[in-house]
């Protein structure tokens, strides 16, 4: 039996991965936690529900623990040993990361540098890093970007403090011999995410009869598009990562390997919205806005190259418009949800 530290785990993607990992195996999962950084202990009630009478409570251990700080020796010791650390935790909203820039950056910096520390002392077998494809900066025309082609050029400070986290884990696994591999992951769906979000903001604003911002050109001709991947799927690739992936070692390679982790399906945000409200069965109202003006920082579209994981032999388990209106309809029966 493996035992993992899973970070992020009272947060929306890191809840579905601890589900994911509930399920599919019989390790036992350490979550460090706050709640103070958007994370819900619901979340973690919710993935912990049992299956056939399991009671997958037993193999969760919550730490409170803020890794903004030193990991302290107590703490390490709460933790006990682990073999595999999952990286989850990051704030994620380029909006709260425009505006107020410093505290998102400085908190993302502090949580990857008090998690290697740890790392480099107690020495677990495998450690990915959760990353974005916002790294890269836009995908031009039909270009999809690719694992360790394409250069880091962040738009905004949310995806500069991502990149400086690869950066500082390539530093580590160079110098201090950490087991990595880096992934990156395009635009998350999934039940109970923050309504922050682009889906859950749309589903709670046809819902509302209220009018939605769609930003492009007026005339529509040019609208900001996504692959949207489910939170199961990127669990599901993480997974397969994890028992499939050479964490090699400085001086066996030159790089640690990278994965993206990719939707099937490009979608722009105007057909989103459509799909959407047909889901609800519902009129969608929108209006178009001028892009660069009402959103300085954000990039209008984003695309990563997956075949490398395609070709190593993963693949989704779950389509896209499945996930799609599974994730609506959910959120529909659980509208309290629209409100956190």
């Amino acid at each position: 039996m493996k035992r993992v530290l899973l970070t992020g785990a009272s947060g929306f993607v890191g809840s579905h991965v601890l589900r994911h990992l509930l399920v599919n195996t019989d390790w036992e999962i350490v979550c460090p936690v706050t709640y103070t950084h958007k994370g819900m202990q619901d979340r973690i009630r919710s993935a912990c529900d049992g299956e056939r009478n399991e009671n997958y409570f037993n193999r969760v251990k919550v730490v409170r623990c803020d890794l903004t700080a030193p990991i302290t020796a107590v703490t390490a010791h709460e933790f006990g040993n682990i073999d595999y650390v999952l990286n989850v935790a990051s704030e994620s909203h380029v909006d709260r990361s425009i505006d107020t820039p410093t505290p998102f950056i400085l908190n993302n910096v502090a949580l990857i540098c008090h998690l290697l520390d740890w790392a480099r002392e107690y020495k677990p077998e495998k450690i990915i890093q959760i990353s974005t494809d916002e790294v890269y900066g836009p995908a031009y025309d039909d270009y999809a970007h690719q694992e360790w082609i394409d250069q880091h050029l962040p738009s905004n400070p949310y995806s500069a403090s991502k990149a400086a986290q690869e950066d500082i884990a390539f530093s580590y696994w160079r110098t201090y011999g950490i087991p990595l591999v880096i992934t990156n992951t395009m635009n998350i769906i999934g039940q109970m995410q923050d309504p922050e979000k682009f889906v859950p903001m749309l589903v709670k604003k046809i819902y509302n009869g209220e009018t939605v911002t769609i930003h492009g050109s007026s005339d529509e001709s040019n609208i900001g598009s996504r692959y949207y991947l489910h939170a199961r799927n990127q669990a599901d690739g993480l997974l397969y990562i994890l028992n499939n992936s050479n964490f090699c070692k400085y001086g066996d390679s030159l790089k640690p390997e990278r994965f993206h982790i990719v939707g099937e399906k490009e979608v722009n945000n105007l057909e989103m919205a459509k799909m959407i409200a047909e889901i609800m069965g519902k009129p969608l109202k929108y209006e178009m806005v001028d892009f660069h003006k009402t959103r300085p920082g954000h990039d209008l579209r984003y695309a990563l190259d997956g075949s490398k994981l395609a070709d190593a032999g993963w693949k989704a388990p779950i389509k896209f418009e499945e996930s799609l209106e599974t994730t609506v309809k959910w959120t529909l029966d659980n509208p309290q949800w629209m409100k956190i």
